[in-house]
């Protein structure tokens, strides 16, 4: 099964997660059920070092190499979300398509499930003659 098949079905929880690394052939070590549990757990944006440290205050020893090794495998076949940022990359445990909101006060990224009408998808493609199959939107503002 490559990358774009596993893709069809959106991972939406940790047993998810999980089950898509053994279609995949990759090893459920225990350092990347550790990074998998976590994400799941926190539901939020995390970079690689808050993930070491938040596993290692956890009492879960685990190498910064070994972070940064599982974070990208488990990124790169779609697993876990990867977004790059100008200070680095944050994970996020939603891999499957959706939008995000970037709070400018607490630097927060909130994921958010955005359907835009399909007259207005229809009216893309007219315009550009581009068939629009998936779509991600990012909103920047501040708490109210």
């Amino acid at each position: 099964m490559n990358y774009q098949e596993a893709t069809i079905k959106p991972i939406r929880s940790l047993t998810d997660a999980l089950d898509r690394c053994q279609q995949l052939g990759m090893r459920v070590s225990r350092q990347r059920r550790y990074i998998l549990e976590l994400l799941w757990e926190k539901q939020q944006h995390l970079s690689a070092r808050e993930i070491y440290d938040l596993l290692n205050q956890q009492g879960k020893e685990i190498g910064h190499t070994s972070v940064y090794q599982n974070l990208e495998a488990l990124s790169s076949q779609g697993i876990i979300e990867c977004l790059e940022k100008s200070d680095g990359r944050l994970y996020g445990n939603i891999s499957d398509s959706h939008s995000h909101i970037n709070c400018l006060d607490t630097n927060q990224i909130i994921d958010v499930n955005v359907e835009l009408p399909k007259d207005l998808l229809e009216q893309i493609e007219k315009q550009t003659g581009v068939k629009i199959t998936d779509y991600r939107i990012d909103f920047y503002g501040y708490k109210n």
